[in-house]
């Protein structure tokens, strides 16, 4: 009984192996496609929070640079910003859910951003085995940014009136030749979006924004936002797995989506507008999305491309 275990276990054991195997075969045509091209990933929501999920983006990161692709990370970091705010007895406000910043604000949301959370992830991509180096949009001039306005209307006089967010910014200037000083090594650039004003002053900006500006000046093969849902969904409530730009701006225009998911496929107009081959919407709290859009014929999320 126990050699008849035991020889169920090594039959179960060799077929799973041989189906791992068939996966990285048909995985080489797409490894083959992206072989030498630029992926830039913005990393963010409850996969950041899971140690697990953590570790296991780290390990997919490694294993693109490790055939060849190379990965940019971006990441956010709303949540632990927050909560070192309220540690620290800092209040905040937000508008269209952007985070008015003050010099207080910005010291802990830099100290969050380039600190911690950064060097975080560049330890599990170390620990993977590969060689992440951490920056901000600071560094280098990376990230060069003007403060961001908000308008709102009083729905009484109907006047409109700009809202200041005080040390908010948007990005206005991308030198890509920063990171084009890792394009020849093994180096996986990990950076915060931090970016500098035009007084020198240092600016929040919004991570996903921040990974579309770098998508669109390193003219990156695709965008990959990992977020806490399925991808698009469509009036029905299930996911749609393709989107051309057309189709993607109409989905907006007829209200087919709303709130916070706007804000992000309109990044990844902006970005395929500006040269990036594809954008894709994929759920960060699923192991391995952005290996299985990537590298699988029925790929993960919602990819938006030009046609």
């Amino acid at each position: 009984m126990t050699g008849t275990n035991m020889t169920d276990t090594k039959t179960d054991t060799n077929a799973d192996y041989f189906a791992k195997a068939e996966v990285l075969s048909e995985a080489l045509p797409y490894m083959r496609r992206f072989t030498g091209r630029t992926v830039v990933v913005k990393f963010g929501g409850h996969a950041m929070g899971d140690p697990k999920l953590f570790d296991l983006f780290a390990r997919d990161m490694v294993l693109l640079r490790q055939v060849g692709i190379r990965p940019i990370v971006v990441h956010g970091g709303g949540p632990q910003i927050g909560a070192m705010l309220e540690k620290l007895g800092i209040k905040s406000e937000f508008v269209d859910g952007l985070r008015v910043t003050d010099q207080a604000t910005i010291d802990v949301v830099e100290m969050v951003l380039s600190g911690s959370i950064n060097k975080q992830i560049v330890s599990a991509i170390n620990a993977a085995g590969g060689t992440g180096i951490g920056i901000s949009g600071k560094d280098g001039g990376l990230i060069r940014a003007e403060r961001l306005k908000r308008t709102t209307r009083d729905p009484d006089s109907n006047i409109e009136r700009i809202v200041d967010l005080g040390l908010v910014g948007e990005p206005k200037v991308i030198s890509p030749h920063v990171l084009e000083a890792f394009e020849d090594s093994d180096v996986i650039p990990v950076i915060a979006p931090i970016g500098t004003g035009p007084d020198g002053e240092t600016l929040n900006i919004n991570a996903d924004t921040a990974a579309g500006a770098i998508a669109a000046a390193t003219r990156a093969s695709r965008l990959y936002m990992l977020t806490d849902v399925a991808g698009v969904l469509g009036e029905d409530g299930k996911l749609i797995s393709d989107l051309t730009l057309f189709e993607a701006q109409s989905i907006i225009e007829t209200g087919v989506i709303t709130g916070g998911m706007i804000p992000k496929i309109e990044t990844c107009i902006d970005a395929i507008q500006s040269g990036v081959d594809g954008a894709a919407i994929v759920d960060g709290q699923v192991a391995h999305t952005v290996l299985v859009e990537l590298f699988t014929a029925g790929g993960a999320g919602t990819l938006i491309t030009r046609n």
